[in-house]
């Protein structure tokens, strides 16, 4: 496993004081994106939060993904939340260490005052004694926030005064890119009220270190609640490795209703698929995705392979991606008419920047968001393993075409079969008849794809990107694409 140490640095540590009036709650940001470029230390809240009791809870929430793993628990994982400002909304972040839980806290219009919301994205700093402090948060303290340094502070300090390298595994980066590109694909299949939510989720077991043994639990909605099945019946949720989602115990009392969301289930036989439960608050909403197994991270699902493999999806994304202003909800139809491209393009691009961490997706409104990650998002697909082989296989010449059957003699001189049957591509090697395309194509497909598509989605060494070709000849594509600093700080679509 490939990892790096990511150094997130900070003015000060983030703390929770007494102040006349009630509390502060002062969150130091580290060097993140922001709509003038890249910034130290950005600043994109201060007012009050409507709901402080709660949205204590809520955070503390993602922070304990953050430094959670639910399986292999022995080994300690510590990652600071991602926080980006959407305009009219604060998203809080959070990956858990194990790659299988993805938590996401939106803090809407209704849960902030007194204050606008900047644009932007970068890492939070959550620690030890400002969890303590937030778990003893009352219900009648007002709690002004701050999303960044003190005004003050960003003109007077010199340098960061706190800094963290924390470990960096590569498939954390993918994880957040194919948790995305997963979510796309679900739809709301249930809704509980209050009492009826946190009847079923104070009924769920918390332990088990192994969780997801015994096989994949089903749930089905049925009157205002939802019933267990050992079954994949059609309309059923997955629900792997419940134990999972004791992250939302935090803030059960607060809840207003429970909403589920999961990709169909046609038949019995289906395989447990991911799934996301979203915590309804007052004006807030905290979410969870599972992935499908808790021994089994997002990075390995293989959704984002096909999208980074597309040429034209890649050329697209690159012009789509300098039209982006930290959108809370972005307007399919707005961005193909500025792009010059057709919405189903559009949303092609889209996934294709998910794929990076360039976009997020919200489950609520069945809309993508913009954010950046504060991570090298190039490594999402410089260390994809299939991805790389693919492309290794087309380069050396092992794929041969021949009508919907395929040729692939892979690097040990093996020869695979590749037929398409249904638009799938289906592989004569163990990795298919294994998964049978359960954790996306095998690298023996998907460099057949890219070979009936025309070749490699993006260039090898010493070759022009799409972009390096579209600046040295604007009439190849119609329009250049901008760099992305100066189109942000231009307003982007809006």
């Amino acid at each position: 496993m490939t990892r790096s140490l990511q150094a997130v640095a900070y003015r000060r540590p983030s703390v929770l004081e007494s102040a006349a009036g009630g509390q502060r709650l002062g969150l130091e940001t580290s060097r993140g994106a922001t709509p003038v470029g890249t910034v130290d230390h950005p600043r994109f809240f201060t007012g009050f939060l409507t709901s402080p009791q709660v949205a204590s809870a809520a955070l503390l929430a993602v922070a304990d993904v953050a430094t959670a793993r639910y399986h292999q628990r022995q080994l300690p994982a510590s990652l600071d939340p991602v926080v980006t400002g959407n305009g009219d909304r604060l998203r809080f972040e959070s990956f858990s260490g194990c790659g299988g839980v993805y938590a996401r806290l939106d803090v809407l219009t209704a849960g902030l005052d007194g204050g606008e919301v900047g644009h932007g994205t970068t890492n939070v700093d959550v620690n030890n004694p400002l969890r303590e402090a937030l778990s003893r948060i009352g219900a009648d303290d007002p709690l002004h926030l701050r999303v960044g340094p003190e005004e003050l502070a960003v003109t007077t300090l010199d340098g960061p005064v706190v800094e963290k390298k924390v470990p960096l595994p590569d498939r954390w980066l993918r994880g957040f890119a194919e948790a995305q590109v997963i979510a796309a694909g679900f739809d709301l299949r249930a809704e509980l009220p209050a009492a009826e939510a946190v009847r079923f989720l104070r009924a769920l077991p918390r332990g088990g270190a192994r969780g997801g043994a015994g096989g994949p639990r089903w749930v089905v909605p049925t009157g205002r609640g939802l019933r267990p099945t050992t079954r994949a019946v059609p309309g059923a949720v997955c629900l792997p490795g419940p134990e999972r989602l004791v992250a939302l115990q935090r803030v059960l009392r607060h809840a207003i209703s429970l909403r589920v969301y999961g990709p169909a289930v046609a038949s019995a036989a289906a395989a447990p698929v991911a799934s996301a439960w979203e915590i309804v608050l007052p004006g807030m909403r905290l979410t969870l995705t599972l992935s499908p197994e808790a021994s089994r991270g997002f990075s390995g699902e293989g959704g984002v392979l096909d999208a980074l493999a597309t040429e034209e999806a890649a050329g697209d994304a690159e012009l789509v991606s300098v039209l982006l202003a930290w959108e809370p909800r972005i307007d399919v139809t707005d961005l193909a008419a500025a792009a010059g491209l057709t919405a189903e393009r559009v949303r092609a691009a889209l996934t294709h920047l998910g794929t990076s961490g360039r976009v997020g997706y919200d489950t609520a409104e069945a809309a993508y968001f913009h954010r950046e990650l504060p991570y090298d998002a190039e490594r999402v697909e410089r260390h994809n393993p299939r991805l790389r082989s693919a492309r290794a296989l087309l380069a050396a010449g092992a794929v041969t075409l021949d009508g919907s059957v395929a040729t692939v003699t892979a690097e040990d001189g093996h020869v695979h079969r590749v037929r398409e049957e249904t638009g799938v591509l289906r592989c004569s090697c163990l990795w298919w008849a294994k998964y049978r395309g359960d954790r996306g194509p095998c690298k023996h497909a998907l460099a057949v794809r890219m070979a009936r598509r025309g070749g490699m989605a993006r260039p090898g060494v010493g070759e022009q990107s799409t972009k390096e070709r579209a600046l040295a000849d604007p009439g190849a594509r119609g329009r250049a694409p901008m760099e992305q600093g100066n189109a942000v700080a231009d307003g982007g679509v809006r």
